[in-house]
This record gives structure tokens, sequence and C-alpha cells, in this order.
């Protein structure tokens, strides 16, 4: 499993789920996590169908296929349900 984490600097959500994310992957360092910027990843932005609601968060299978995504600010407590949900996949 892989969760892409789409946002922008001017995305406040965004900055509150950064220390979020950062305490989740320094807890499972083996979970794999992607960063791209709304405003600088319009490739990815695209293929995702990832609108102006930030931050959005994709969990893909090992087949890099969605799985579910999340938007706005989960708590840490949602995301670690998610993962641990998802991990296998």
């Amino acid at each position: 499993m892989k969760v892409l984490k789409f946002g922008a600097e001017w995305c406040s959500g965004c900055i509150i789920m950064k220390p979020r994310w950062k305490e989740i992957e320094e807890e499972l360092p083996d979970l794999k996590t992607e960063y791209y910027d709304y405003d600088q990843e319009q490739e990815m932005v695209e293929k995702y169908k990832i609108d102006q609601t930030l931050p959005t968060f994709v969990f893909l299978d090992q087949e890099d296929q969605e799985i579910t995504r999340l938007s706005g600010e989960p708590s840490k407590e949602e995301l670690l349900r998610l993962i641990e949900k998802y991990k296998d996949q």
C-alpha cells in the first residue's frame, strides 16, 4: 500500500497535516508515501482527479489502484485505522 498526499503551500489544512503525517511516517517506516504539490504537479493532480479540496490523501494498493481517499484534516487515529485496514493490499 502507498499513500499519495496532495497539498499546496496556500492550504491551511495541509500545514496542519504535515506534523501528523511526519509522526505516522516515523512510527511506520515501511509505509510508502509520496507528496505532490497541487500547483506544481499538474500531471499527478489530473491523473488522480484532485480538485481544490485539499489536502487529499489517496490510498493505493500494490498495483497502484485506488483503494480509498480522504480529504481535509483526518485525525492521526483515523489515518492509522485506514493504514492498518489496507496495509496488506
